[in-house]
């Protein structure tokens, strides 16, 4: 799943590739990917690109009046094309969603692979129309982030770390890859409640935060759109990488799966040596 560095990347990529264009078609290929009809998308053709923003792991298209926000969910992607076919794809077939066509010729398709459509596309005046944008936490590197703002949020949480990181209404844009990462640099079990946390706990925990964001960003800075999911997979210490050795201690990497996810840590940083247990009512290790 696309998380902020990368989401970050990509606005910054169509930033330069988009601003000061003007649309000329938007074809929506997969219906389920529409979360709004009005104004419909056809009102974005002849319109003029203006900005490019990033909502956690949203992005937000401003052109006209209107914002096109998408969000890419777990296996959605946007692919940049210098030209495309004379004849229109075929909607339903593949995984193609929307096709945004500038009058020069180029522009992206939204894509997403598999079964389960969980990309969301919306068209609306203004980006806070859009559930997910709205209920946004404060975005983790924004200059008034700072380590207090941090520890207050916190303060009013009782659950186990991991998940409020991930929680988007907490902080945004940190998904399933991230908090892990963050976690590892941190040292710290992803088990480990939020209420047992000691000053000096967030301190660690904050700056590993911020520095594993902003390295992330740094790194993705600057890339071609289709080569920021490789960056993201080689830059990772923990995540993905079950059953390799720590980059830190040596020690090998391991697993907690869920139904629909799975973490990954070191435990001979993290744990005390001591491996959590892999199913979903694992006893907290504190």
């Amino acid at each position: 799943m696309p998380e902020l560095p990368e989401v970050q990347a990509l606005r910054l990529f169509l930033d330069d590739h988009l601003v000061g264009k003007e649309i000329a078609r938007v074809l929506p290929l997969a219906i389920s990917v529409l979360k709004t009809y009005d104004p419909p998308v056809s009102a974005l053709e002849g319109e003029t690109v203006t900005a490019v923003a990033r909502h956690g792991k949203f992005l937000d298209i401003t052109a006209g009046d209107l914002h096109l926000v998408t969000h890419l969910a777990r296996a959605g992607w946007l692919q940049w094309k210098d030209g495309f076919p004379a004849t229109p794809p075929r909607p339903g077939k593949g995984p193609l969603a929307l096709r945004v066509v500038l009058a020069g010729g180029d522009g992206f398709d939204l894509t997403e692979m598999g079964t389960t459509k969980r990309l969301s596309v919306h068209l609306v005046h203004d980006p806070a129309q859009v559930p997910g944008v709205a209920r946004l936490g404060p975005d983790p590197l924004d200059d008034s982030f700072d380590r207090e703002a941090f520890a207050a949020l916190l303060a009013g949480e009782r659950r186990r770390i991991k998940g409020a990181l991930r929680d988007q209404s907490l902080v945004a844009g940190i998904g399933n890859a991230y908090s892990d990462e963050i976690l590892h640099v941190a040292r710290m079990s992803p088990f480990k409640l939020t209420t047992s946390l000691s000053e000096d706990d967030i301190t660690e925990l904050y700056t590993a935060l911020r520095t594993t964001l902003t390295d992330a960003v740094e790194r993705s800075s600057g890339l071609e759109a289709g080569k920021l999911k490789a960056e993201k997979k080689s830059g990772m210490r923990v995540h993905g990488r079950t059953g390799l050795p720590c980059p830190v201690c040596g020690d090998t990497i391991l697993e907690v799966s869920f139904s629909d996810s799975s973490l990954q840590y070191c435990p001979t940083c993290q744990t005390g040596g001591k491996p959590l247990a892999d199913r979903r009512l694992s006893r907290l290790l504190k």
